[in-house]
């Protein structure tokens, strides 16, 4: 019988980045627990959570150490509360659940079913969520990469910033096979997840045609992103703050009449990230929905930005660590 745990406690963003990176301190505690950070409210740094998931009751010590991380945790409302074994295993097996969107079927190495007929396979171990997103925007934007290339678009230069696990750098290039692909992320921990990832899926790393360049990037703001560009097609799945900040510095890389994925936003938020991206010449061409997240199709339609002397903000304040539930 399992005995599950959580402690919720409410923090800043700042905060929760923190702790969810802070592996030394963590492992010291009995038992281990996995962090989650969530934001609370949209565009508030202010107002996120943490939510520390154990495998057994937390001792006074261990929650009071969790505490001690938050400025006034000791003030705060902190919720200690048992799973009911069936909510548990609801939870956890989320990160597990096998994705089906477009021609692909993504699952973990402890699926054990065949995949559907015809769909392309990858295999994706869970990995360690922080931060917001979950399957519908993993869902959302391999559905719209499908598409695209079912309407014949073509890519040569593909970026995918803020790839978390590799998968949708992964999926462009099995889209676009001849393409130079870059993947990058703020954190150089997902680069290596993404590079063990590549290999558990037999697919190539390196500089040329058809083979995946990694790199650790606060948004754009790397000599090999930079070098790499102009970009056909451009895939940022991360929250909707860091999309607004890197709306110029996309605008900057991607090309005349090329394509930007957005996702990783809530349905709330995407006025102000498509009002951000028209002011730098991109126009919505297509919207999917998954749930309260959108996936956002963008063309760049007017010349602005590449080859013209502009000063963007390449970097960014996405999270480390933030793989969504891939």
């Amino acid at each position: 019988m399992t005995d599950n745990w959580t402690v919720t406690l409410p923090c800043t963003r700042r905060e929760a980045e923190a702790l969810g990176q802070d592996w030394e301190f963590l492992s010291a505690l009995d038992p281990v627990p996995t962090i989650v950070g969530e934001e609370v409210v949209a565009f508030d740094d202010n107002s996120w959570r943490i939510v520390a998931y154990f495998d057994r009751k937390p001792s006074k010590q261990a929650v009071a150490a969790l505490q001690s991380q938050i400025s006034g945790g000791h003030e705060a409302e902190i919720i200690v509360e048992k799973l009911p074994e069936e909510d548990w295993l609801v939870m956890s097996q989320q990160g597990l659940a096998p994705v089906h969107a477009g021609r692909f079927f993504v699952h973990s190495a402890e699926f054990d079913s065949a995949a559907p007929t015809g769909a392309v396979p990858f295999i994706i171990p869970a990995s360690q969520a922080f931060g917001t997103g979950g399957h519908e925007t993993t869902s959302g934007c391999l559905a719209m990469l499908d598409q695209l290339k079912r309407q014949g678009r073509r890519y040569g230069h593909i970026a995918d910033i803020g790839t978390g696990t590799g998968l949708l750098a992964f999926a462009a290039q099995h889209l676009w096979h001849s393409a130079y692909v870059t993947a990058s992320d703020i954190d150089p921990v997902s680069i290596d997840v993404t590079a063990r990832n590549a290999a558990i899926n037999n697919l190539a790393l390196g500089q040329g045609k058809g083979r995946i360049s990694l790199c650790a990037a606060m948004g754009t703001d790397h000599e090999m992103i930079q070098r790499r560009a102009p970009y056909d097609l451009v895939i940022a799945n991360i929250l909707a703050g860091p999309l607004i900040e890197l709306a110029p510095s996309f605008a900057e890389i991607i090309r005349r009449n090329g394509s930007l994925i957005l996702a990783g936003l809530l349905d709330v938020q995407a006025d102000n990230v498509l009002r951000q991206y028209r002011r730098h010449g991109f126009s919505l061409i297509r919207r999917r929905d998954e749930g309260d997240w959108p996936c956002l199709h963008l063309i760049k339609r007017r010349r602005y930005g590449w080859r013209r002397p502009l000063r963007p903000a390449r970097g960014t304040s996405q999270p480390p660590g933030d793989y969504g539930t891939w």
